[in-house]
Parts: C-alpha cells; sequence; structure tokens
C-alpha cells in the first residue's frame, strides 16, 4: 500500500512539472505514442538461463526504447513510466499463464522480486511492485532479502551468481502454493535461480518466471540497468 501512494504522489508530480518522454526525449509526454507503441507491440519470448529449469517469458529485449525506459524508470526516478512498462509485462505473464497446464494458471501466485534494502532506500519505491500495482495485480510478499548484495551491473556472471548466493528467503507461508516469479530485467539469471531457489526450500512450486525485458550478455560489463 505504501509503494502504491508513493508511486501514485511522484505520477501526479510528473504530471504537474514539464516532463519528457522516457524512451526518445520527446517534450510533454511521460512516453510518447511511438514508444507506447514499441512497448505495447511487445511479442513475448522463452529464454533459456542457466540453471533455472522453470520456463522463463520476457517481453521485449533490453534495447532501445525498453532499455531508455526501464533506465529512466529505475535509476532516474521516471515513476510515471511504470504504467507503460506494465504492457509488455502483461503480455509475458500472459503467455506464461498460457503454457502452463490446464487449470493450474487459475491457482498461481505472483512474486515479485524484491528490491534490496540500499536500492529501496535510493528510489523510495520497488520497482517489479511498482509495475505489478501499475498493471492492477498484487504479488505475493513471499520473498524477502536476508542480506545486503553489491549492485549487479559492473560483475562478471560468475561474480553475480556469487553475490546474489543465499541473499534471499522465503516465507514459511510460501509452503504448498504455486507461483510465478516476476522481475524487470533478466541478465545472466542469477537474481532468478536465487529466487526460484529460496521459494523452492520453503515448499512451494515455481510454475514460470516472467520479466519485462532481457539482456544479452556479450561481455562481462554491460552497460545495464541498476539492481533491483
Amino acid at each position: 500500500m505504501l509503494d502504491a501512494v508513493r508511486i501514485a504522489l511522484l505520477d501526479a508530480l510528473a504530471v504537474l512539472a514539464p516532463v519528457e518522454c522516457a524512451g526518445c526525449g520527446a517534450p510533454d509526454r511521460a512516453v510518447c505514442a511511438d514508444c507506447r507503441g514499441e512497448l505495447n507491440a511487445a511479442e513475448p519470448f522463452a529464454v533459456a538461463l542457466d540453471g533455472v529449469a522453470v520456463p522463463v517469458l520476457v517481453a521485449l529485449s533490453y534495447a532501445g526504447v525498453a532499455r531508455a525506459i526501464l533506465l529512466a524508470f529505475k535509476d532516474a526516478g521516471r515513476t510515471d513510466a511504470a504504467r507503460h512498462l506494465a504492457v509488455p509485462l502483461l503480455a509475458a505473464l500472459a503467455a506464461a499463464l498460457r503454457a502452463l497446464p490446464p487449470g493450474l494458471a487459475g491457482e498461481v501466485e505472483l512474486v515479485a522480486i524484491p528490491s534490496t534494502r540500499a536500492a529501496y532506500r535510493r528510489r523510495g519505491y520497488a520497482p517489479v511492485r511498482a509495475i505489478l500495482v501499475a498493471a492492477g495485480l498484487r504479488g505475493s510478499n513471499l520473498l524477502r532479502p536476508v542480506r545486503q548484495t553489491r549492485d549487479q551491473a559492473e560483475l562478471t556472471e560468475r561474480e553475480r551468481a556469487e553475490n546474489r548466493a543465499g541473499s534471499l528467503a522465503a516465507r514459511p507461508i510460501a509452503a504448498g502454493r504455486t507461483v510465478v516469479v516476476v522481475d524487470d530485467i533478466v541478465t545472466s539469471g542469477a537474481t532468478l535461480r536465487e529466487a526460484i531457489r529460496a521459494l523452492e526450500s520453503a515448499g512451494a512450486h515455481v510454475a514460470a518466471a516472467v520479466a519485462v525485458a532481457r539482456t544479452e550478455r556479450r561481455h562481462p560489463k554491460p552497460a545495464h540497468g541498476r539492481e533491483t
């Protein structure tokens, strides 16, 4: 609830103050029509991640307009972009639910990847939860951070795995629940692997994972948005 109130206040401020499109810089728009069109045209695709056995559905590649908007949303306080990022996330979620066994889709709960404490203090909001709120969805609060981690952006793939290992815990009430894990940006899969490990250790059944965008790891230190 506090996240939703904070996001609403920040969005109201963005309406009162002149803004530029978070995707292309066009004046006086949160996200202009052309950039919204690119987000809305998302065609979800499956990605294979080392050590992740569940289906992972992603809406966009982390490039161009999608990259610009996600960076503005996560690193520049552009919470007014959340409602536009909700559209591709919903597309990825719909694709994931369609792939589940018949009858199971109606039983799943959404579990947002939680922000680290440092990231939440820096931003004042949790990006994944903010997008879910903008989409009109409720994420179960089953995961919690149990130790501080480093910013993932400048880490190698091995360092990312070590950084995330053991950083999350699932609440005991996760036992017996069927869940879909939700993230904003997927790169190496280290965060998803840790979330799935924590949930399964608590007795949850992880049916799938979804994300807004996927970053292709072409070199050890990509240009990338900050940690969730």
